[in-house]
């Protein structure tokens, strides 16, 4: 439901038109469209119009400082554009029905028109057209774990989580209950499908898990995901966190990347066809190579190893605490699940590699190890560790010569520069 529209599809084609957006902004007294994109670190940005500008976005772009941008250009380049993905429209169901908000996602161009070397969301649009040019289709999807704190009188945001609950937990152990109910209403409204919400091991820890897309879409639906968990939890004098390890004495928070690979509509990890062993083998292969993506910040390296997190770079049918596993399913659920990365990654970049390793192990017909699930030392000591800080991380990227192909030299130039500042 949008707005009180039963349907959102009765209203626009999948594939709306500027007619129709420009149509249903009319009819529905949209006062204030935002225009959403993400630096190239994943922190969300964006820039408000009025109605009256919606054709010159979609038409010509609107232009913003982009040297303002974390990781995008200097002064001497810093006029860039934001168009419109028409078929990202969303409304924002926290704000005013009456004179209401909505949402694009945005690619961004340059004056002349021409795709920005930066924008993250071009990159994973092309890794996800060699998935297609390959005759392959991928579904990802993400399962976020975040904590809820109290604020104190300022609203501020304290260590002192929401409650003291653990794995599953009921109220009125389970405080968060009621947030997470309006979470799963709120991203539901804005076309998100929840499929489980609880109360995770953590105290103030929760995880709510959501139907998996197409990769853009889910890079999207992620970032909506934390833009709601964010708004819900201040609307309730919470804040939300999405820090890996936010207290030492506390379950950390991962981000468990899920994947389906299709060919002519036929899940491959459900026939556990030699496609989707060689996928799994080439993201096992490229592992290491990719965490300074998936896991980008120095607080990222205190969850790996802990609680689950993976430290090897091995694979399980079922074990938790490999880095990947296929978990317990049926038919077309039956998906692989890649456990290292964390909230925090910029989830264009890290689908990128992802999906992009996944295809370069078909490519290359990489042999796929044989599961580990449980090992004494002799055996573990043996076995490639992911790395086990921000600094060795950054140092295997910069080396890497799948990683400069994938995310092209702009991206990794700035990514790296960025991140050595914050070592």
């Amino acid at each position: 439901m949008l707005w009180g529209i039963p349907d959102f599809q009765e209203v626009l084609s999948v594939k709306p038109t500027i007619q129709e957006i420009s149509a249903f902004v009319r009819e529905n007294d949209v006062k204030f469209i935002r225009l959403a994109f993400c630096d190239l670190y994943g922190v969300q940005k964006n820039i408000s119009i009025l109605p009256s500008e919606l054709l010159r976005a979609y038409h010509e772009g609107i232009p913003f400082d982009a040297s303002a941008i974390a990781g995008f250009t200097d002064v001497t380049e810093s006029d860039l554009f934001l168009v419109p993905e028409l078929s990202t429209l969303s409304a924002l169901p926290w704000r005013p029905q009456q004179g209401g908000v909505i949402r694009f996602y945005c690619d961004i161009k340059r004056p002349d028109g021409s795709i920005f070397e930066s924008d993250t969301r071009a990159t994973l649009k092309r890794v996800v057209e060699e998935c297609r040019s390959m005759d392959y289709a991928c579904r990802m999807g993400t399962e976020c774990e975040f904590y809820l704190f109290k604020t104190d009188e300022n609203g501020a945001p304290t260590a002192i989580p929401l409650d003291g609950g653990s794995y599953c937990d009921v109220a009125p152990l389970d405080k968060g209950e009621n947030v997470r109910r309006e979470i799963c209403l709120c991203l539901e409204e804005m076309g998100i499908t929840p499929e489980t919400s609880h109360h995770e091991m953590g105290s103030g820890q929760n995880e709510i898990d959501f139907k998996m897309a197409e990769p853009l879409a889910a890079a999207e639906n992620l970032l909506t995901f934390q833009t709601v968990v964010r708004n819900i939890s201040a609307r309730n004098g919470l804040s939300a966190c999405f820090l890996p390890k936010p207290l030492p004495d506390q379950s950390s928070s991962g981000m468990h990347v899920n994947l389906t690979l299709l060919r002519e509509g036929q899940n491959l990890f459900a026939s556990r066809s030699e496609a989707s062993r060689q996928f799994m083998a080439g993201i096992l292969h490229r592992s290491a190579e990719m965490t300074a993506f998936l896991n980008p910040i120095a607080n990222s390296y205190d969850r790996l190893g802990s609680n689950h997190a993976p430290l090897y770079i091995s694979w399980s049918p079922q074990n938790r605490s490999q880095l990947i596993r296929l978990p317990a399913a049926t038919g077309d659920k039956v998906q692989m699940q890649l456990r290292s990365p964390d909230p925090m990654v910029n989830p264009y970049l890290a689908f990128s590699l992802i999906l992009a390793a996944g295809l370069e192990g078909i490519r290359d017909r990489r042999e796929l190890a044989p599961p580990l699930n449980l090992a004494p030392p002799s055996v573990t000591d043996k076995l490639e560790k992911l790395p086990t800080s921000l600094r060795e991380a950054l140092s295997i990227a910069e080396q890497s010569d799948f990683v400069h192909r994938v995310l092209g030299e702009k991206i990794c130039a700035h990514y790296f520069a960025g991140k050595r500042n914050q070592l």
